[in-house]
């Protein structure tokens, strides 16, 4: 209880700060609501569009979909090739420079393109979050499987391991770490890139919803909006965070320190 208080307090206080300068700001005196909403009136948008109405769930779901979808896919490919960059050399120089290429472009100077091939609805948004959550994850997959301690990698082919067993038990537990980086950053991109598809063209999804509420000067509806896709993000980088300490439990052990009550 106590460590469950300690771990949840921190980020509380900070809500409430936030708030209370956010009431403040918006208070008599303070700015116009058509800059910044106070805190209660985008309250009740966001009560109304999730219980009252409940308008928001169709957005909702198209987002958290094509979120989903494109991350997964994204995460797949990234691994998979960064696998092949990682071990081999000839795949690396033949391949990774035109997969930088392709990172290097803007993703909103790629979208209209994207739309034109795979059409309006959900591939598209799908194609464009696995875009973006591609590279960061590659990278840390290269950099995890070639960080590999190079004794531990010797150590094993001295038992005459093969290939399959050096990369299995050795270097992917070694870049284990390294590709959860990847895993948690990608998942903060894959909402950016459900949003921009979103707002590049859509009729569904909170992108559209915020672009529509600009249009109407609903300014509430807009912060809602935000607020929904700043709790998706915490929601997905916690799940993650979650996830590595259990797959990747030998790095949060090398991680703890002892203390002297422990010891006592």
């Amino acid at each position: 209880m106590r460590a469950a208080f300690a771990r949840f307090a921190p980020p509380l206080v900070t809500l409430v700060l936030i708030l209370g300068a956010w009431a403040l700001a918006t208070g008599p005196g303070g700015l116009p609501s058509y800059l910044l909403p106070g805190p209660w009136p985008v309250a009740l948008s966001l009560w109304n569009g999730l219980v009252g109405t409940g308008s928001f769930w169709p957005h909702i779901g198209f987002t958290l979909t094509s979120t989903l979808l494109g991350y997964v896919g994204g995460s797949v490919a990234a691994i998979i090739t960064g696998v092949a960059a990682a071990e081999s050399r000839l795949f690396e120089r033949f391949v990774y420079p035109y997969v930088v290429a392709v990172q290097a472009a803007p993703k909103v100077a790629l979208a209209p393109l994207i739309l034109v091939w795979f059409g309006f609805g959900l591939a598209s948004k799908v194609v464009l979050v696995a875009l973006i959550c591609f590279f960061p994850l590659l990278v840390n997959t290269i950099s995890g499987i070639r960080g590999t301690d190079p004794e531990l990698i010797e150590m094993a082919r001295s038992f005459s391991r093969s290939r399959g067993f050096v990369f299995l038990h050795v270097k992917l537990p070694a870049a284990a770490p390294a590709i959860f980086a990847g895993l948690q950053i990608g998942i903060v991109l894959a909402l950016i890139g459900a949003v921009v598809g979103e707002f590049v063209a859509s009729d569904r999804g909170v992108g559209y919803l915020i672009g529509s509420a600009t249009v109407n000067m609903s300014v509430t509806t807009m912060f809602a909006g935000v607020i929904v896709l700043a709790a998706f993000g915490m929601a997905g980088s916690a799940l993650v965070q979650r996830i590595q300490r259990r797959v990747v439990f030998w790095d949060n052990a090398e991680r703890h320190i002892v203390t002297p009550q422990e010891t006592a």
